[in-house]
């Protein structure tokens, strides 16, 4: 058998089976295809991916034909659209099967139908995708799933998984007669049209693309630091790498397992015992697989005003409170700190992502799916099922029984960044100011404010009013 491994969201080779598929084959061309479409602006105005992201995938892409190589093959990256060239290599090479890994998204699973029809008589296999539990070992039918988390852990946890993946060959299969002719340089942001990002000292995610990076820091969390076993004190921090795992950049392009990563919690647990932060971890994994068998199940409802929900919902309208909140502009200072520091660097914690994202659908009154867009764009960990799903969850039109989820802005502020240390990182303006008013700058009379270059609230919340005059 003469195959072609179709790498997309799935840049590793530990735990991947359409890999492990392919390793009996007479000859194995890996493959991944760059898209122009993915930097061109999508129906909400925005790109698909932006420079955080694109960087990230590159370097990924780098350190995966690095991997390749080692084992006696290499990765023909290619630009273009996949529809066209998978299978115009399939028919220069005389490939006899095409390997890839499922998808769950539904444009994504459109585009390998797509291929698959232009393929003709020549099969391409699908291997599951890398969730935690494989369609059969759900706890019950896809369309019985409970449509609430606590309930999908309990029937998932009735039956505990021992998850064993399989380890990286040590030697692939050669690459076909002609394949090197083909082989180019993997490009650079700047042929993509991008400009490279500053270095960012304070980015709380200082790592590289690439399997190696993610392994050595799932080596680093769970072995070396043992930083997991506080994960639960520390997950809502907003400064620093290690108030909390950074799996998810290399989860959402695949470079990480997300079974290896239960497999080596596990392992981790046999020896050091189990606590609340170990069991924690796990249950943000099993978060993870919940959002994408929901997506997996409900498919491009996710991406609709109304959400799962339904009906006919109106989608609000956009002004430029939009804007501003793009722009790190609001006058709210926690909020304006998390979305610069997505624009500069790519990331930002998990207590940010819920506040900003409350902040934009309650308080501005904006539409939810323009805010899901932004952080599609801009976030390196950027995972359709994970945002879309979090973002509809926030809006009420998710998976929650309740009909909102509504953040006290200030109140997180006072609870999460109680001396302002993380709003002065990210607000050079604010320095200045007396600590005890960082938070809320838009007491300060309307000259001093604009004497500092920040913009001022428009108005203050009601609900603000009890944590006003606390002490930063």
């Amino acid at each position: 058998m003469r195959a072609l491994l179709w790498f997309k969201k799935d840049l590793r080779l530990d735990d991947h089976p359409a890999l492990q598929a392919g390793l009996s084959a007479e000859c194995l061309l890996p493959v991944y295809v760059l898209e122009p479409r993915q930097l061109q602006a999508n129906a909400f105005g925005m790109r698909r991916m932006g420079v955080h992201r694109a960087r990230f995938l590159l370097e990924s892409l780098v350190a995966l034909d690095g991997e390749l190589r080692q084992r006696g093959s290499q990765l023909l990256v290619l630009e273009g659209e996949p529809e066209q060239l998978i299978p115009q290599l399939v028919s220069h090479l005389a490939l006899q099967q095409v390997l890839t890994l499922e998808e769950i998204a539904p444009d994504e699973q459109a585009q390998v139908a797509r291929v698959a029809d232009l393929l003709g008589e020549v099969p391409l296999l699908q291997a599951p995708a890398n969730n935690l539990l494989r369609r059969e070992e759900l706890p019950c039918s896809l369309e019985q799933l409970p449509t609430v988390f606590s309930r999908f852990r309990e029937l998932t946890e009735e039956r505990l998984q021992v998850f064993q993946p399989r380890h990286a060959p040590d030697h692939l299969p050669p690459l076909p007669d002609g394949a090197r002719a083909l082989l180019q340089p993997i490009p650079n942001l700047s042929r993509l049209g991008l400009g490279e990002p500053l270095s960012v000292p304070a980015s709380a995610f200082p790592f590289a693309g690439g399997e190696p990076a993610a392994l050595a820091r799932l080596r680093d969390y769970l072995w070396k630091s043992q930083g997991v076993r506080q994960y639960k004190d520390t997950r809502n921090g907003l400064i620093g790498s290690e108030y909390s795992s950074k799996f998810s950049p290399w989860l959402a392009n695949g470079s990480l397992s997300a079974r290896r990563v239960v497999a080596e919690l596990r392992r981790h647990e046999a020896q050091f015992t189990r606590n609340e932060s170990t069991q924690w971890l796990w249950v943000e994994m099993l978060w993870r697989d919940f959002f994408r068998w929901t997506l997996a199940r409900h498919g491009a409802a996710l991406f609709q005003a109304a959400g799962l929900k339904g009906g006919e919902a109106a989608p609000r309208p956009l002004d430029r409170r939009f804007q501003a909140w793009c722009q790190g502009c609001t006058g709210m200072p926690l909020v304006d700190a998390n979305m610069r520091e997505l624009a500069a660097t790519g990331f930002i914690s998990n207590r940010g992502r819920q506040v900003v994202a409350s902040y934009l659908i309650h308080d501005l009154q904006q539409d939810w799916r323009y805010g899901a867009a932004w952080f599609e764009e801009h976030l390196i960990d950027y995972d359709p099922a994970s945002n879309w799903g979090n973002w509809a969850y926030l809006a009420g039109v998710g998976n929650d029984p309740r009909q909102q989820r509504v953040f006290n802005a200030l109140r997180q502020a006072r609870q999460y960044d109680p001396e302002a240390h993380y709003v002065s990182l990210w607000l050079p303006e604010l320095r200045d100011v007396p600590q005890a008013l960082r938070h809320t700058p838009f007491l300060l009379a309307d000259g001093q404010l604009r004497s500092l270059g920040y913009p001022q609230l428009p108005s203050i919340p009601e609900s603000w009013k009890p944590y006003l005059h606390h002490v930063a």
